[in-house]
C-alpha cells in the first residue's frame, strides 16, 4: 500500500516514489525515538591490539538486538570511535555545559577576532563552538565507511529498516600505555 501511495504521490515517477519512500521511512524513524529501547547489544572492536573500544547501543526487543543489521550497525558504532580518537560523547546534548562554556571562552580570546564588532564576533563564536562540540560528539561525525553520511543519519536508516527505536548509550575507549600513572610521569 506504501508503494501504491507513494506512486500516486509522485504521478508515477519511479525515482521520485522510491525518495518518498526513503524520506517516509526516516519520519518514521524520528517517531520511533520517543519509545523504550532497553534490549540491545554491547559491542567492540580492537584496532591492531593498540585500541579497543566497547559501546553499548539498545533497540526495544532482543530479537533485533540479536539480528544480523543491528550487529553490523554495532561493529561500525565501535569501529567508528576508533577511528575517531576526538570524540568523547555520544552526542552533542551529552556535552556538559562546562565544556560548553569552556570552548565559548577560548573562542572569545582568539586574537583573530578582536578587530571584530561585537555581534559579529559572537555569531563567529557560535559558529566555532558549535563546530568543535560536533567534533567532539559521535552522532555528529561523517561515518567511516561512507563519508556523505552522518553516524546520527546511519542510526537513523537503520530504525527505519528495523522498525524499531534505537540508542547509542555510552562508549569507553582503551588505548595501550594511557595511563594514570604514564601521565603523571610525563607531568613530573
Amino acid at each position: 500500500m506504501d508503494c501504491k501511495k507513494a506512486l500516486a504521490e509522485t504521478g508515477g515517477d519511479l525515482e521520485k516514489a522510491q525518495e518518498y519512500l526513503r524520506k517516509k521511512g526516516l519520519s518514521s524513524a524520528d517517531k520511533k525515538s520517543s519509545r523504550l529501547a532497553a534490549e540491545g547489544r554491547i559491542g567492540s572492536y580492537i584496532h591492531d591490539s593498540r585500541i579497543g573500544v566497547l559501546i553499548e547501543v539498545n533497540c526495544e526487543t532482543d530479537f533485533v538486538g540479536r539480528g544480523e543489521k543491528f550487529k553490523e550497525l554495532v561493529d561500525d558504532l565501535a569501529m567508528q570511535v576508533v577511528a575517531s580518537p576526538q570524540v568523547q560523547f555520544v552526542s552533542v546534548e551529552d556535552i556538559p555545559e562546562t565544556v560548553v562554556t569552556n570552548e565559548k571562552e577560548l573562542e572569545r580570546q582568539r586574537e583573530d577576532l578582536l578587530s571584530k564588532p561585537e555581534n559579529i564576533r559572537e555569531k563567529i563564536v557560535e559558529g566555532r563552538v558549535s563546530k568543535r562540540l560536533g567534533e567532539l560528539a559521535l552522532l555528529e561525525q561523517p561515518f567511516l565507511k561512507d563519508d556523505s553520511v552522518l553516524v546520527k543519519d546511519l542510526v537513523k536508516q537503520t530504525v527505519a529498516a528495523l522498525g524499531e527505536n534505537i540508542k547509542v548509550r555510552r562508549f569507553v575507549r582503551f588505548t595501550l600505555g594511557e595511563t594514570a600513572e604514564k601521565e603523571t610521569a610525563v607531568a613530573a
